[in-house]
């Protein structure tokens, strides 16, 4: 495939994989006013915490780069960031750390992180989350499949914890700068695996994981 033909095709799937508010047009049909969106971001790592965002967003307002965090370079993600955070009706951001992870496991870790997010939002109604149901959520809730790529709102948390989380990590690396937690931001890479087997774990890593 030559090059102009590849850009044609990365074009057309960023387009086919935008997010709408359909769920969220729904919902204020039948009365809901404020909806919230819920992403994590964080769970596969083997250090630093998990990390949930929840982000109310006015219905139908364009915000360009808003879709599913994985879909975006770096870059492109803290551009998003700031205007997320610009427009948003409200938005926050909870976390559970590797300590917690470790006491309860990640998905219930997971759950942690969403509901403090969630819980820092005024005036909730409904949660839209992406893949889950999330237990003890004191509002009516409904799990997406593949949400970040469906539903604007939870897109945009997953933009939001992922930049919240990714800055987390750099300013980690500033205190462990033997694992390169700047670039693979705590996953499982080769060389993180690596930097374990010949220093050890730091105070950050999840010790209920597999490390190397």
């Amino acid at each position: 495939m030559d090059e102009g033909h590849a850009e044609i095709r990365l074009c057309y799937t960023i387009f086919m994989n935008t997010p709408t508010f359909q769920h969220e047009r729904a919902l204020v049909a039948q009365g809901y006013c404020q909806i919230v969106g819920v992403d994590e971001a964080g769970a596969g790592a083997l250090a630093g915490p998990v990390v949930a965002a929840a982000v109310v967003l006015p219905l139908g307002v364009e915000i360009e780069l808003v879709r599913d965090s994985k879909m975006l370079s770096e870059r492109q993600r803290e551009r998003a960031y700031e205007k997320i955070v610009q427009t948003a009706v409200a938005w926050s951001v909870g976390g559970a750390s590797a300590r917690e992870i470790d006491a309860m496991n990640i998905r219930q870790a997971t759950y942690l992180a969403m509901r403090r997010a969630v819980g820092q939002v005024e005036e909730v109604d409904f949660a839209l989350v992406d893949a889950w149901t999330v237990p003890g959520l004191t509002v009516e809730q409904l799990g997406i499949i593949k949400g970040d790529r469906e539903v604007t709102s939870i897109a945009a948390a997953s933009i939001i914890a992922k930049v919240t989380r990714d800055r987390m990590m750099r300013a980690y690396h500033d205190q462990y700068p033997l694992y390169g937690f700047d670039g693979h931001k705590g996953y499982g890479t080769k060389g993180h695996r690596e930097s374990i087997s010949r220093i050890g774990p730091c105070a950050i890593h999840r010790q209920s994981y597999t490390l190397c």
